[in-house]
């Protein structure tokens, strides 16, 4: 379901490219923190010999116990998930 935001401005022509501007800076910034995680999902990765797949599979079922290490890795998904997200809304974003 498509929900519309108003914006009262007095330039709306200049406000537009502003806005645009800002959302493809954005939509950067979330793309570099994006690639920053999955980094360190890598090095998760190779210090324990498994995917993160396999990871968060194994950490669900209590399989692997909670070290601070397994918390941590953990996180790192949590932010993809969430960075992921973030992108998705602010590239479904429609300015008219």
């Amino acid at each position: 379901m498509l929900q519309h935001i108003t914006i009262e401005i007095q330039d709306a022509s200049r406000f537009e490219s502003i806005l645009r501007g800002a959302l493809d800076r954005e939509v950067h910034l979330v793309e570099y923190a994006i690639l920053r995680t999955w980094d360190r999902l890598r090095e998760f990765e190779k210090k324990f010999g498994m995917s993160t797949d396999e990871f968060k599979r194994r950490f669900t079922a209590d399989d692997l116990g909670e070290t601070l290490d397994f918390i941590e890795w953990d996180g790192e998904i949590d932010t993809l998930n969430l960075l992921e997200e973030k992108k998705k809304i602010i590239q479904g974003a429609r300015i008219k």
